[in-house]
């Protein structure tokens, strides 16, 4: 049998944009990405803590260090500039190989998005 665990979280991150013209997605700081183990492309899932809504999309790359976080296409619908969320991507394992797994866990200042 496999399960789906959680492999990524970034914690409590502030949103920093919501742009409805663009295809779709969520921006993600680069550094975050990388230290969350979340990769282009992949499918995320998200938690606004403002407003409850939760969405799935893919991550894309922004820039390293820039604390982005931005929600692209109909997902800017469901949250606001400053609105708090919790982004997280999941793997799909044998019970076997979860019982060791360790999720990447980030838990970034929520000022500024940077690594604490």
């Amino acid at each position: 049998m496999q399960i789906h665990v959680v492999k990524s979280k970034i914690h409590r991150v502030k949103v920093t944009g919501a742009d409805l013209n663009y295809i779709g997605s969520i921006t993600i700081d680069e550094a975050l990405m990388e230290a969350s183990n979340i990769y282009e492309g992949e499918k995320v899932s998200i938690v606004n803590l403002n407003n409850g809504e939760r969405l799935e999309t893919y991550a894309i790359t922004g820039p390293r260090n820039s604390g982005e976080i931005t929600l692209n296409g109909p997902a800017a619908r469901k949250v606001h500039k400053g609105d708090i969320i919790i982004i997280i991507a999941y793997g799909i394992l044998t019970c076997e190989e979860a019982k060791n797994f360790k999720p990447a866990l980030v838990f970034p200042n929520e000022h500024d998005n940077s690594l604490k």
